[in-house]
């Protein structure tokens, strides 16, 4: 006796409805391109009833069923909530990465790469012909706060910098025979991070979740949009689902694996190069092009080395002893912010924490994180 499709389907469907799949893009069973795998999708499949069908798309309909990640923007990746031990497992270097403690965290999306040249120039350009900028002895500001917002350095008021300015159109310049616009933005400040992420923010029709007037001010997290991710959050992302390693692979390193700078100081830096990067020692800064080593296991590239990415938090030393368990967000005050990952001029544990006032820095950039509906 011949079963019908229909009946092929739902029994499929209803076997795997109490375990949908966790999905880092639209689902490809999505037949309606409203991001959710349901009952319009079924009804895409029952109106071709007599069309020649594949079996492989009825399995795809099922395991994606009633499947509710939203669409991941092209450059970001789906992180999947969960609980891990954050902290230095081995007690190997400062007393601020200590005690180990869990840590549960809802699911979020980040960016895959960080913000390069290009994206930030992109920005820069847009909020000056929306009067959201100013530039000042070739220094980029917040408009309106005179010289106290610094957002990023350009070119010509620090060589270090990789965007050039003519006085009137930003643009990403070419360090030798190489286009910089895929390397990481440096020099950018906490505070250029930030109103980056603002706009990217407006330009994609979300909320703004940093105060435009007063940047200083906490980070609205019951907003929908872009933001920088916690510490906790760019922690759990970095160790890519590994539980307590050096590294976002394992507990060694070698330059084939990120853009750092290799010591024999460290027992566990196995590099057969030292010192800066071979591939990137040129003239500084030494980044690199974004994804040239290999993603992490969720798909994040330059967890370690490259550069630093700001965080969202306020940096204490002591905060990991009273840290809450459940989506933490940092101390409500400070006078340096927290960054993290390693650059080219350092080694790069994901455990290690950075932090400085808002200031620009070539060992710095960012990427940014869109919580889930």
């Amino acid at each position: 006796m011949r079963i019908s499709r229909i009946v092929i389907v739902v029994i499929a469907a209803l076997c795997l409805i109490n375990s949908p799949k966790a999905l880092a893009a639209c689902p490809s069973a999505d037949l309606t391109g409203d991001c959710f795998v349901d009952f319009e999708d079924f009804a895409v499949i029952g109106a071709q009833w007599l069309n020649p069908y594949d079996w492989n798309d009825v399995i795809t309909l099922a395991n994606q069923w009633l499947t509710t990640d939203p669409c991941v923007p092209d450059d970001m990746v789906y992180i999947p909530d969960g609980r891990f031990e954050m902290g230095d497992h081995f007690s190997e270097d400062h007393d601020n990465e200590l005690p180990l403690h869990d840590v549960l965290l809802d699911a979020f999306c980040m960016s895959k790469y960080h913000i390069t040249n290009q994206k930030y120039c992109d920005f820069l350009n847009s909020a000056l012909g929306q009067g959201l900028i100013t530039v000042t002895s070739n220094v980029v500001y917040k408009s309106g706060s005179g010289t106290n917002y610094p957002y990023c350095d350009t070119y010509q008021s620090l060589t270090v910098s990789q965007i050039n300015w003519n006085g009137s159109v930003f643009s990403v310049r070419t360090k030798g025979s190489r286009s910089m616009a895929n390397d990481p933005m440096v020099q950018v400040s906490w505070y250029g991070s930030v109103a980056y992420c603002n706009w990217r923010s407006q330009q994609e029709g979300y909320q703004q979740l940093y105060d435009p007037w007063d940047p200083n001010s906490p980070c609205d997290f019951s907003k929908h949009g872009y933001r920088l991710a916690t510490e906790a959050e760019w922690e759990y992302a970095a160790r890519g689902g590994l539980s307590g390693k050096r590294f976002p692979w394992g507990d060694t390193i070698t330059h084939s694996q990120a853009n750092y700078y290799s010591s024999s100081s460290y027992s566990y830096d196995i590099s057969p190069t030292r010192g800066y990067h071979p591939d990137y020692n040129d003239v500084m800064p030494y980044t690199s092009p974004v994804g040239s080593f290999t993603a992490n296991g969720y798909g994040l590239y330059d967890m370690a080395g490259n550069v630093w990415d700001w965080c969202n938090d306020w940096y204490s030393s002591t905060y990991y002893s009273s840290s809450p368990p459940n989506n933490p967000t940092g101390p409500t005050s400070g006078t340096r912010r927290v960054h993290r990952g390693g650059c080219w001029s350092y080694f790069c544990r994901v455990a290690d924490r950075g932090c400085i006032p808002h200031n620009k820095n070539c060992h710095i950039g960012f990427r940014v994180v869109l919580d889930l509906e």
